[in-house]
């Protein structure tokens, strides 16, 4: 598959296999993450892969976070079933990555975000490209710092998003984007 191809065609896959994926592919994936470019070659990320109970990490930082706020009223039986709801969003897909940006003082912020995010894509274009379906899952939860200590980061440290891989149950849809003239100005002399 050509560079421009994968770029076109590849998709948000939400619904996968709950088979296993080959940890080799998933190794391709994060190989091809710390190729994204990235200011004062920092290398700006660390990734979490989760699979089996390991997606338990998640489940339980959705639950805490989606619990914040409610009504002391949420007890027993009520308050397990609405653990458990948000507590399976982490097993949507039999592997997911969580990403987050470690920025270097020696580097701006928005640009250790901005190569944190091209290494997602990286990963996004890789797994399409082994046949894989992924979806890159953000949302407030990703943000919280409930999510952030789940997983143990340090101050200045941000999840960037969970990026849910596993072989497509699903068509791959169709895509559609506006002309990139009709987004573009051409300053010339």
């Amino acid at each position: 598959m050509n560079i421009k191809e994968a770029i076109q065609n590849r998709r948000s896959i939400g619904k996968v296999k709950p088979d296993a994926v080959d940890p080799k592919l998933i190794e391709e994936m994060l190989e091809a993450a710390t190729w994204a470019p990235n200011h004062k070659k920092t290398e700006p990320w660390r990734f979490f892969v989760m699979t089996g109970e390991g997606r338990n990490v998640l489940g339980q930082a959705y639950a805490d976070i989606a619990l914040e706020g409610q009504d002391d009223e949420l007890a027993g039986e009520l308050l397990e079933q609405f653990r458990s709801k948000h507590a399976q969003k982490a097993f949507r897909s039999p592997v997911i990555i969580g990403i987050a940006a470690t920025p270097s003082p020696d580097a701006t912020w928005i640009e250790e975000m901005a190569a944190a995010h091209a290494a997602v894509q990286n990963m996004l274009l890789t797994a399409h490209a082994l046949g894989l379906g992924a979806v890159w899952r953000t949302g407030d939860p990703t943000y919280h710092e409930k999510m952030s200590a789940a997983f143990g980061l340090n101050a200045g440290e941000q999840m960037v998003g969970f990026v849910y891989v596993g072989y497509p149950d699903m068509d791959q849809p169709q895509g559609k984007r506006v002309s990139f003239q009709d987004k573009t100005v051409w300053l010339n002399s």
